[in-house]
């Protein structure tokens, strides 16, 4: 049974950060793939600075292209929102029963885990795997040691997508913090601008 591991994010933009880390999993794990699960545009959130669904979607695909073992995945796109993982993860396994879903994530995500929805529920059924975070907060009890828990020891990224919408607004030059076609769609499209 092939193991996807589920990187999800909004991806506003993607980064080489979350590249590095995607493919850090996929080369240093037992995964087979990573799927970089876009999270949509929130109905209720008019957030400015989100592109729209099929842009980032975009992004995606392109920063991808080059690694056969990353794939965008829009499988959220089509859920009701608000988007909760618990239910990607049930609508995932009933359409690909052929695979196992893992769910990457960082400390800082785990350290606040149990306010998730159904989290006993996704714990049960799927494996975590966790990569470090500069800003973590303590791992609550119930998760340190976990036999479904497993804590990998990836690159810590210090790039954000605030920050490169932040320094492009100002005018810096980005390019080398994105994947090549990915900077030249942004740039063609005076994304974030």
């Amino acid at each position: 049974m092939q193991k996807i591991g589920l990187f999800f994010g909004s991806f506003n933009p993607i980064h080489n950060g979350h590249l590095i880390l995607a493919n850090h999993f996929v080369e240093h794990t037992n995964l087979d793939q990573v799927w970089l699960v876009i999270t949509p545009k929130s109905p209720f959130k008019q957030k400015q600075s989100m592109l729209p669904n099929h842009h980032r979607l975009e992004l995606v695909y392109r920063a991808t292209q080059d690694y056969p073992n990353l794939h965008p995945s829009d499988i959220e796109f089509g859920l009701s929102t608000p988007n909760y993982t618990t239910d990607s993860l049930a609508h995932l396994e009933e359409k690909h029963p052929d695979k196992q879903f893992v769910l990457l994530m960082g400390e800082d995500n785990l350290a606040h885990f149990q306010k998730w929805k159904n989290h006993e529920v996704i714990l049960k059924r799927h494996a975590l795997y966790v990569y470090p975070r500069k800003e973590a907060k303590a791992i609550p009890p119930q998760f340190q040691n976990h036999p479904k828990i497993t804590l990998v020891e990836a690159p810590e990224m210090q790039v954000s997508s605030s920050a490169i919408r932040k320094w492009i607004k100002e005018g810096k030059n980005i390019r080398p913090l994105l994947p090549p076609k990915c900077w030249e769609y942004l740039d063609q499209m005076n994304f974030y601008k």
